[in-house]
């Protein structure tokens, strides 16, 4: 006698315990704020944990698609779902190209052409767009070809990532101020600070607060 056939029907979706949403929010967060992503050791400091455990608590969100990691990468984490948020409402902001010294900072021959970014972003401030070129900041998880969002602001705080105007060019560095002593500090041990001497003309033209990389947003 044949027996009964087993139902088959949709793979359920896996949902979140409520340490794993916190564990997803903290990530946002702090991309909100730093404008990259943590790295584990940080992670487990705002959650009060262990970087091991951490870790293991990404892990889960990577295996249940919410959180993609690249290997051997200490700031390689992209989210790829938030399951709080409703639909995203985009607008567009200028992509601009090689900034000249002397010329206003969204002239038009500076603007390349769109880009689209959560409004949310948007509301902090008047925000453009910059493509990366070079590694100078590839352990800041801001890669070649990558588009940092950019908010327009003429002073930054030290540890904020700012673009700069240094010498006629526009440049993507961290920003160190200690007493009297001012560096542009890349993110890759093969480049070397830029001091900023008393002569020098240095203009603060905006705060990164989010990368749009080659194969998504990288945000809160």
């Amino acid at each position: 006698m044949a027996g009964t056939p087993k139902r088959r029907g949709r793979r359920p979706v896996e949902e979140l315990t409520d340490t794993q949403r916190r564990v997803l929010r903290e990530v946002k967060e702090f991309i909100a704020q730093r404008g990259f992503p943590p790295t584990a050791k940080e992670l487990g400091e705002r959650l009060d944990v262990s970087a091991a455990t951490a870790h293991e608590q990404i892990g889960q969100l990577v295996r249940k698609g919410f959180i993609r990691r690249e290997p051997r990468k200490a700031r390689g984490l992209t989210i790829l779902r938030d399951p709080d948020s409703g639909p995203v409402d985009l607008v567009s902001i200028p992509l601009l190209g090689a900034i000249a010294a002397g010329s206003p900072l969204l002239a038009e021959e500076n603007i390349l052409g769109e880009v689209m970014i959560e409004r949310r972003l948007a509301s902090t401030g008047r925000c453009y767009a910059l493509r990366v070129t070079g590694e100078s900041m590839r352990d800041a998880a801001i890669r070649d070809g990558d588009v940092v969002i950019v908010r327009q602001q003429p002073v930054a705080e030290s540890g904020d990532i700012v673009v700069a105007l240094l010498a006629g060019e526009a440049t993507i560095k961290r920003l160190s101020i200690r007493g009297h002593t001012i560096e542009l500090r890349p993110e890759n041990k093969e480049f070397d600070p830029i001091a900023i001497g008393p002569d020098d003309d240095l203009r603060i033209l905006g705060k990164v607060i989010a990368v749009h990389r080659n194969d998504g947003l990288l945000n809160a």
